[in-house]
Formats: C-alpha cells, structure tokens, sequence
C-alpha cells in the first residue's frame, strides 16, 4: 500500500522561504507522478505542482510560477517543493499525491492522483 507523508516547517513571514518534503513508501517511486496541491480556508483544492515519473518534467500553476520549485529525488523516494517569496494568500494546507498513470492533460487535476498525504499546514503572515 503507498503511503505518503508530509514534513516541513509550517509558518513563515511574507517574503520568507519555506520547504516541504514528502517521502513515498509502499511501491517503487520511479515509475509514479508526483504533485503537490493545496486547499485554503474557504477554497476548493487546487493545484500546485507536479513532477513527472522518473526524471520528468515539471509543472507549475500560475499562481506559484518563478516562486516554488519542485523537485524529486528518486532514491530516496522523496519529492520537495521549495517555496520561495511566500505570500498571505499562499496559506494552505499542502497535500502531496502519487499516481501511475498521470497524462499531460490531467496533471492539474486531482482527480488523476489516486494516493493522498494527510498534508500539512503552511501559514504566511503579513
């Protein structure tokens, strides 16, 4: 069974840096797409990034483009996400999902991701 947990420190002032880690268990880690999403308080859960299976590309929302960097390291089943230039309206919780079989044109959704972490909480204040 797959399971993913997240780690990292929670909360940072405007401007700061943050990093999220999530470790992968359960299956090998190569041959999954991994992505991180986020909910805040009041929102539906949207996407964040993704990085593809094995060293594949990555992709990012908008939203968080030129501020966050996701990156993954195969051997020790992790993918992180560097988030830089925090802002207010990125406090959310961050989940971290898995999946196989990820097409391009899904990778935004979450629908395409069938593992979940719990997520954790990430808070920016002004």
């Amino acid at each position: 069974q797959v399971q993913l947990a997240e780690s990292g420190v929670g909360s940072v002032q405007a401007g700061g840096s943050l990093s999220l880690s999530c470790v992968f268990s359960g299956d090998s880690f190569s041959p999954y797409s991994m992505a991180w999403f986020r909910r805040a308080p009041g929102k539906e859960r949207e996407f964040v990034a993704a990085i593809r299976r094995g060293g594949g590309g990555s992709i990012y929302a908008d939203s968080v483009k030129g501020r966050f960097t996701v990156s993954r390291i195969n051997a020790e089943k992790s993918v992180n996400l560097q988030m830089n230039n925090l802002q207010p309206e990125d406090t959310a919780v961050y989940f971290c999902a898995a999946s196989r079989s990820v097409i391009l044109s899904q990778v935004r959704s979450s629908n395409a991701y069938y593992y979940w972490g719990q997520g954790i909480q990430v808070t920016v204040s002004s």
